[in-house]
């Protein structure tokens, strides 16, 4: 008997690929079809159609499907046996959508194994080109749902995200105002990761969880469709979408289909495939309290988060490998482009000289602080160099070796002080897991993991989407048992251990941190911040919070057990209220303690003790807690 393998898919935007993996985890087949090379007949570029208004992006459904066939007939004819695997999954690239026409549902359940599957489903997509993750084209159908729910920040507490153009919700409303009859026509709507599943399943499948937080329609704490986007959208719009099902789910057994043609075994299970971002977390193993930072053209941080904060920026998703928790996605748009070039400015393009210049300054910067944005930034949106000294001056310039540091640092401290923003905190175990050009030098992870107090490992991510979708095949056979992913991929080779954060890094980054909190105050309207007294801790934390616009640095130590700040706001009105119930909420998430006190100035207002409005923030209560805040 053959052993057994499990299978991952990447419907990705560029190419399909699959991965099979046997139960030591090792791969064993490989292999991928690249659309604009293999296929083109579709005459796509990277993928895609680019549309004269250079907005609209789609891709055409039928080379998705084209590129399946041909991946499974090149692994029939290499010789591949089916009969081995017992389970698949797979990923798609996120956002992306399929509408299905009425009738196509028994197309799919009886596909007759004489032809291939592009054939048989040529009539089955009431639009042929899908929009993808690329698309742009949706602004006005984004502003209606922001508007229709109460503000961006409130679609942003229900579906973890603000309203985005290429997220799925704002695509469907677009088709069906310009082309309700396209619309009326259409049986279920999939996303690509719930396409490429019912491709396998002979039936629609569900879309998980995780890939469905990726819409602005889920409610990502219910786990349900959100009434009031789905209105804001499109009428019977539940209806196409079906019900969200946890990204584990086993969603049944192989299609006939390919039983018959390329000889699967009937048991092979089907585990809902999710989207590649949350895949790619599953490939990467990461786990509670972990951060994955892909240093590339953009930086992307992957966050395992227990118990986020939905914010303007930033992306919170239900997490693929476990339903209790969120992960949260960060994009940050200047990365290796605005480090070359500041290496070709300050170290005459040399990365050794780059080196150098990190080791010769000191953690901190001693207070010099810088901005670099050679492009318009998405978290915060903002373009330009901006350079600070330790007085809070803005300069013109730094020498070279504190530039190049003052970048470095800028860049991570940003990183941490958004992951906060949504969420996330730094613990005692926290791993972070570097990837893509940058993480080579290790002066760059030396910085990283002393701005995070945590030490940094690096890992080999190619492909990840792809070997995630091979690990949750594997997992979602025994998810049920409340196996977790970790027991099941630990097989799997370890990350390997590149920096620990130096000795007394972090307090010399407080200074630093401090300066990057008052500048983030000025400008929304807080003239001054004086931290009165810290809070006492059983650990030395640096970190940054940032809410509203409004940042507050803090500094935890074996101090005090009280805290208290000083805001002078200069606003009057609603505006001055905002800021006030701003740094009420910012002390409040400061306290790990009962008591919290606080001296606010123009409006005055005296917080008292704290325990009453940590207990109602803990529990989700914010409007009592906002209440409680302004009646004190």
């Amino acid at each position: 008997m053959a052993a057994p393998c499990f299978l991952g898919w990447d419907f990705s935007t560029q190419q399909l690929k699959v991965i099979a993996i046997d139960e030591h985890l090792r791969v064993i087949y490989e292999d991928s079809v690249h659309f604009d090379k293999d296929l083109p007949e579709f005459k796509t570029q990277g993928g895609a159609y680019v549309h004269s208004d250079r907005l609209t992006v789609t891709s055409p459904v039928l080379m998705w499907v084209k590129a399946l066939d041909m991946i499974l007939e090149k692994m029939k004819s290499s010789g591949f046996n089916f009969a081995q695997v017992r389970a698949l999954s797979g990923a798609g690239q996120q956002h992306g959508s399929v509408y299905w026409k009425k009738g196509s549902i028994q197309i799919l359940k009886n596909a007759s194994p004489e032809l291939p599957l592009h054939q048989l489903l040529k009539a089955c997509f009431a639009v042929s080109n899908s929009p993808i993750w690329m698309d742009s084209s949706t602004a006005s159908q984004c502003s209606n749902l922001e508007k229709a729910v109460g503000g961006a920040q409130r679609l942003a507490a229900i579906t973890g995200s603000r309203a985005y153009e290429r997220f799925t919700g704002n695509q469907i409303a677009k088709i069906y105002s310009q082309n309700p009859e396209v619309y009326t026509q259409t049986e279920r709507i999939s996303l690509v990761s719930s396409f490429a599943a019912s491709l396998f399943l002979g039936a629609y499948a569900p879309i998980d969880y995780s890939d469905g937080s990726g819409m602005n329609l889920l409610q990502i704490w219910e786990k349900v469709w959100s009434a009031s986007c789905l209105d804001a959208c499109a009428p019977g719009l539940e209806e196409k979408l079906g019900s969200p099902v946890p990204s584990h789910s086993v969603l049944g057994s192989i299609s006939l289909y390919y039983i018959q043609r390329y000889g699967f075994s009937p048991d092979c299970k089907v585990v809902a495939f999710t989207g590649d971002n949350p895949a790619s977390l599953a490939g990467m193993r990461l786990q509670e309290g972990d951060i994955a930072i892909s240093l590339g053209t953009s930086d992307t941080l992957f966050l395992w988060i227990q118990e986020p904060t939905p914010a303007l920026e930033g992306h919170i998703l239900c997490n693929p490998v476990d339903s209790q928790t969120f992960m949260a996605l960060l994009c940050f748009k200047n990365g290796s482009l605005m480090r070359e070039r500041i290496r070709d400015d300050c170290a005459s393009g040399s990365w050794d000289e780059f080196s150098k210049a990190l080791s010769s300054t000191v953690a901190g910067n001693n207070g010099n602080l810088g901005f670099y944005f050679d492009v318009m930034e998405i978290t915060p949106e903002a373009v330009g160099i901006h350079r600070f000294n330790s007085d809070n001056q803005k300069v013109s310039d730094f020498p070279k070796e504190v530039e190049i540091r003052a970048l470095i640092e800028g860049q991570f401290m940003a990183k941490r002080i958004h992951a906060e923003k949504l969420g996330y905190k730094v613990m005692p175990r926290t791993r972070i897991l570097a990837t893509g050009g940058a993480s080579h030098n290790k002066k760059i992870l030396q910085v990283l993991s002393d701005v995070f107090n945590a030490p940094v490992y690096t890992i080999d991510t190619a492909n990840s989407a792809c070997l995630g979708s091979a690990y949750r095949a594997i997992h979602g056979l025994v998810a049920e048992t409340n196996v977790s992913l970790a027991d099941v991929v630990k097989l799997a080779p370890e990350p390997r251990l590149a920096v620990t954060p130096t000795t007394g890094a972090e307090e010399m980054l407080l200074q630093t941190l401090l300066l990057l909190g008052k500048l983030c105050l000025s400008p929304m309207g807080c003239i001054s911040l004086v931290v009165l007294s810290l809070l006492a801790s059983d650990q030395t934390e640096v970190f940054g919070y940032v809410w509203g616009g409004i940042c507050l640095t803090r500094y935890r130590r074996h101090l005090s057990p009280m805290i208290g700040a000083l805001f002078v706001i200069k606003e009057e009105g609603d505006k001055g209220k905002e800021f006030l119930t701003a740094a009420l909420l910012i002390l409040q998430l400061m306290s790990t303690r009962d008591q919290v006190n606080c001296l606010l100035s123009e409006p005055f207002l005296s917080a008292g003790t704290g325990s009453r409005k940590a207990v109602l923030w803990r529990k989700g209560r914010k409007s009592q807690f906002f209440r409680l805040c302004q009646n004190s």
